[in-house]
């Protein structure tokens, strides 16, 4: 096909049960977009929430290569409605690409839209700058970098180690740049905070409940790299834990609180539940054997996959299962050099995933690949996944969950297209509306 706009309306054509907003939305996560200096903001000195970095780059370039995106931070997020297409609010994660075939750009009036093939195709909002973002901490620490919100404002995104212990080409997941970003966030001058400091993250929040008047923030997610020794003296489940239990001792039922770590025993799920969290996010990151081996290799060499998965299944007699929440990485199924080669058979095999999970009452949740340069698999598949996959995976996304009577699960906010807030992946979008999601 001669466009990008060509391959798009194809796919809604043949694809008409998945929203067209998730159309567009795949396609701005999986190759990213481009920006206008009219778009770009003012960091943290402007009326727009500029993007935070809260945990990996999701770029298609290194700092260096952004331009002037690298100095004026685009927005965290991208609201698109209107245009040809009549989209709904759909609310869209920032990835920079300045290759891209869509950009954001302010036209004579000021207005922002997005454009493809240059043409417009949505009105573009950008989130306020929250008012919580313009304090800062008694040492000086900015909100942003402490304890950033995402989602259009419902979650607190509480990256408290900013490293991974699994390190190198021999243990590092070969999509992730975790260690990159890091790195690159120190190289430029940035602040970025490596282990971040519980009573640091208390007043974080306590900024955030004072000016947070609509109660817009309604989760937090506690995450960072994988720990296979100790950090500060702690395990994996006491580290990240022990943020949970300050949190809840001084915000009781404030929040919904998540955690995301490794796949645990069963004794250290249980301390996460004793510590306050509510949901577990174990993510398994991609379903088939062998690509989990070679994709994940120090995940595979410390727990192994078919322990991973049963203690998933595990978790789920601890927190119920509809609290265990495993991610995957969506498109990573069909990365060279290893991955498969057609969507037909990186379908089934994401879809013998979702069976085996949804069987036994566990909904996943996917974030959509970004190819980020810095890692292996960015480098030998700069493009990602065919955008027909990820249109795919939201069909049989779905139709697993119909078939196993489950609905969206708790902790995102409202599904449906025109409600759902979740920006790093369109399955919110591609729910039904109306469903509870409380916990």
């Amino acid at each position: 096909m001669g466009s990008r706009t060509a391959l798009v309306e194809d796919l809604m054509e043949r694809f008409p049960h998945v929203p067209r907003e998730a159309v567009f939305k795949e396609d701005l996560l999986r190759g990213g977009v481009a920006f206008d200096p009219s778009a770009l903001s003012d960091n943290e000195d402007g009326e727009v929430k500029p993007k935070s970095y809260f945990i990996f780059s999701f770029d298609h370039g290194t700092l260096p290569e952004l331009g002037e995106a690298a100095l004026r931070r685009p927005p965290e997020e991208i609201i698109l409605t209107g245009g040809p297409y009549d989209l709904r609010r759909t609310v869209v994660s920032v990835r920079v690409n300045p290759a891209s075939p869509y950009r954001v750009a302010a036209d004579d009036d000021g207005v922002l839209g997005l454009y493809l093939d240059g043409k417009r195709i949505a009105d573009v909002g950008v989130p306020p700058m929250p008012e919580y973002y313009r304090h800062t901490l008694a040492n000086g620490k900015s909100v942003m970098e402490v304890a950033p919100t995402i989602q259009w404002g419902y979650l607190i995104y509480l990256t408290v180690f900013r490293v991974c212990q699994y390190f190198g080409a021999k243990e590092e997941c070969q999509y992730c740049d975790i260690n990159h970003n890091w790195r690159q966030h120190k190289a430029a001058g940035r602040p970025y905070t490596g282990v971040k400091d519980v009573e640091e993250v208390l007043e974080a929040l306590e900024i955030i409940d004072r000016y947070d008047t609509a109660k817009a923030s309604t989760a937090y997610t506690l995450t960072g790299g994988a720990i296979t020794k100790t950090v500060s003296g702690r395990d994996e489940a006491d580290f990240y834990g022990h943020y949970a239990k300050a949190i809840e001792e001084r915000f009781p039922g404030r929040w919904i609180g998540k955690v995301v770590a490794q796949a645990l025993p069963r004794d250290d799920v249980q301390r996460f539940k004793d510590y306050g969290v509510q949901i577990y996010h174990p993510n398994y990151e991609v379903w088939d054997e062998y690509l989990f081996k070679m994709y994940c290799p120090g995940k595979e060499r410390y727990v192994g996959r078919d322990e991973w998965h049963k203690r998933i299944l595990d978790s789920a007699e601890v927190f119920g299962a509809r609290n265990v929440i495993p991610n995957f990485v969506a498109g990573v199924e069909m990365a060279e050099p290893f991955g498969f080669t057609t969507v037909d058979e990186a379908i089934a095999s994401t879809t013998e995933g979702l069976r085996f999970f949804m069987s036994h009452g566990i909904t996943p949740r996917f974030t959509t690949w970004c190819p980020e340069p810095t890692t292996p698999l960015g480098k030998a598949n700069p493009q990602g996944a065919p955008l027909e996959y990820h249109i795919r995976l939201l069909e049989a996304y779905r139709a697993t969950m119909d078939e196993f009577g489950l609905s969206s699960p708790p902790g995102y906010g409202e599904p449906g297209p025109g409600r759902a807030v979740f920006s790093v992946s369109s399955f919110m979008d591609s729910l039904p509306a109306g469903e509870s999601t409380t916990v």
